[in-house]
């Protein structure tokens, strides 16, 4: 199975001491974070802790990350790039007007479309702005395609399109990721009684829709060089299981898993639900820290169990909430991972 993509026997450079440059190529920044400080179409509050950000970093736009990563985390140039922040927020060519439902209220947001004309002008200056800085794009934690495993077969469809769209952007950064969310209910749904054993059979459908979707998404990622990957983020894919079984059933090199550290239900999938996920994943990981969970939460702990299944892609700096803003967020798990490879 794709976890399954055997990992290869240890060699002698496998065991000898990762060099400082060796680690370094290892860890990603993550704009997630630092989010508060760009100018985006996205839209992410205006509180006073907002304001002092700014202030204290300067206000930025995603062609600025790339100078921006090399100047705060020294050695580091490759990037998870977050899709809500592509693009030239002053220029509507680049965007398409998308209606959420939330609730019973629907609203229109703004997002980045990569198909556009406009939308491709930009994908270049990124890339320009990357090889003229000496960094690179290794993944894409993408927000935009929807529905996946939606029952309507046309909702499925328009999600799947629009995350064709967004590999072929992905291929003009060199992308070698791209999350795409399962879609559905943001809490998947439980198992009912019968007769003799509870039965899932809703869960086994949205299932069975989000591994034909991957099928064709990592059949299209596979030519333009860009994995497609499921991450423990809401609905069926906060169960690690799940994922799991979506990776093994789609069977491509071209999707598998990049888990994140600390998105889990309850505390004790914290280090499991890890485990569980850790052979499945082989390009990218969120390396973050939450204060939703208790303090001694270990990022070191987190970095070992991806080392100990042969993990050998990018720890992504996915800071979400505590002791410190988005930015000094980023650097405390900077020296974490750092000091654990």
């Amino acid at each position: 199975k794709t976890a399954g993509l055997a990992l290869a026997p240890l060699t002698a450079a496998d065991a000898a001491p990762a060099t400082e440059k060796e680690k370094l190529a290892r860890i990603a920044s993550n704009s997630w974070p630092i989010r508060y400080i760009f100018k985006s179409r996205t839209g992410f509050g205006r509180s006073p802790q907002i304001a002092e950000m700014k202030k204290k970093y300067g206000e930025i736009v995603m062609l600025d990350f790339p100078q921006f990563t090399k100047n705060t985390f020294p050695g580091v140039t490759r990037m998870d790039l977050f899709s809500g922040l592509f693009g030239d927020p002053a220029d509507d060519a680049m965007y398409v007007e998308v209606p959420l439902t939330v609730g019973a209220a629907t609203r229109v947001t703004h997002e980045f479309d990569p198909s556009s004309a406009a939308g491709k002008r930009w994908l270049d200056a990124m890339a320009n702005k990357m090889a003229a800085t000496g960094t690179s794009c290794q993944h894409i934690s993408n927000n935009a395609p929807r529905d996946i495993c939606e029952p309507d077969a046309d909702k499925r469809k328009a999600g799947v399109a629009v995350a064709k769209k967004w590999l072929d952007g992905a291929k003009v950064l060199g992308a070698k990721s791209m999350r795409v969310n399962s879609g559905g209910p943001r809490i998947a749904p439980p198992a009912v009684a019968t007769a003799d054993y509870p039965k899932a059979d809703e869960l086994a459908m949205y299932l069975r829709n989000c591994i034909e979707s991957f099928k064709e998404m990592a059949d299209y990622g596979a030519k333009v060089g860009t994995k497609v990957t499921l991450e423990n983020h809401w609905g069926l894919t906060a169960n690690p299981i799940n994922i799991r079984i979506i990776v093994d059933e789609v069977h491509s090199p071209f999707c598998e898993a990049s888990p994140d550290f600390c998105n889990w239900e309850h505390e004790y999938l914290m280090y499991n639900g890890l485990k569980a996920l850790a052979p499945y994943a082989h390009t990218n990981v969120h390396a973050k820290y939450w204060n939703r969970w208790k303090d001694d939460q270990s990022v070191a702990r987190s970095v070992k169990i991806m080392q100990d299944a042969g993990f050998h892609g990018t720890y992504a700096l996915e800071y979400e909430d505590g002791p410190w803003d988005g930015v000094e967020g980023a650097k405390y798990l900077y020296k974490e991972v750092l000091a654990a490879l």
